[in-house]
């Protein structure tokens, strides 16, 4: 399972956590992240075949920002090493880290040196 997979399962898992949404509604607003054909459709069913409750997912969706924003942390740490002096500065450190796949929620924290 490579990375572009997990990343869409991280998208549903977001979208499940913050309400009930019908598999039609969730096919529409993760299509756009489809990295290649039949990805989605594979996502989506290996969500459904858990048969996972609402109360599951969140906590999932905690332990996957979490995650995420401690790997943001850490590519950003290598490539820069501390917080920028200004705004210009911010904001190619944000491109960056958008350009490696991370959230704007991670990117933010992460940039602006905040706490998990």
């Amino acid at each position: 399972m490579g990375f572009q997979t997990l990343s869409l399962k991280g998208r549903a898992l977001r979208l499940l956590a913050g309400r009930e949404h019908s598999r039609a509604e969730l096919e529409r607003k993760l299509a756009p992240h489809e990295p290649e054909p039949g990805e989605l459709a594979r996502a989506l069913d290996e969500l459904q075949a858990k048969g996972l409750p609402a109360e599951a997912v969140a906590h999932a969706m905690v332990g996957l920002q979490a995650t995420e924003t401690e790997r943001a942390r850490e590519v950003w740490r290598k490539k820069f090493g501390e917080p920028a002096s200004d705004a210009a500065g911010r904001a190619k450190q944000m491109r960056f880290l958008a350009s490696r796949g991370f959230s704007p929620e991670a990117i933010r924290r992460v940039v602006r040196g905040e706490d998990d």
